[in-house]
């Protein structure tokens, strides 16, 4: 557990499969603390976490990642929210569903993704700190210092996709924080908007 912004910390898991770091964000937001998409946590995370209080909720931006969500849902007796789009494919129970546009308690935008690799793919907007958009799938932070999309046979139309993404171009922010790959500290928007481009 790293902190990586004031009143945010991160912590990785290294997928063999993937070989990518799967992100989790813990965010205190206001008078609450949110986890993003957690992926495991050893045993010092775990105990890192629950010094610093309790955990208000837990969001996935996406069905695929689920992750770790069920298991510290019971662990840190939190909520789940979740996209409405993506909600019904999920495994399991979800507290509370999400729509474009709403505001999470403690200040977190939604944004929703059209024509992504699942109808509810979400990124999530923090205004403060030059603004911080936090991202599932919608792209991967790889190799280091870049972004790229998912492989093409992921998407129904790729040039939809990119389209779709466009839309975050409409907000001001300076950082992107991945839940795959590398997450992007500086100059964020420029280099979303070179892969949308290319």
């Amino acid at each position: 557990m790293r902190p990586v912004l004031p009143h945010i910390w991160q912590w990785s898991w290294f997928s063999p499969e993937k070989q990518l770091d799967f992100n989790g964000h813990l965010l205190h937001v206001g008078d609450h603390r949110v986890l993003v998409d957690p992926p495991p946590l050893s045993p010092q995370e775990m105990a890192e976490i629950r010094q610093g209080g309790p955990i208000d909720y837990i969001v996935i931006t996406n069905r695929d990642h689920q992750r770790e969500a069920d298991r510290y849902r019971e662990e840190f007796r939190c909520r789940v929210f979740a996209p409405e789009a993506d909600a019904a494919a999920m495994t399991m129970e979800i507290d509370k569903t999400f729509t474009d546009g709403e505001l999470l308690p403690g200040g977190i935008w939604v944004i929703q993704l059209q024509d992504q690799k699942t109808p509810g793919e979400s990124a999530l907007y923090l205004q403060h700190q030059g603004g911080i958009i936090i991202v599932g799938d919608a792209v991967i932070g790889d190799p280091p210092d870049s972004l790229r999309l998912l492989p093409p046979d992921k998407y129904a139309d790729i040039e939809k996709a990119k389209r779709g993404l466009q839309r975050l171009l409409k907000y001001e922010f300076t950082t992107l924080l991945v839940g795959d790959g590398v997450c992007i500290w500086r100059e964020a928007k420029s280099a979303l908007q070179q892969i949308l481009q290319s």
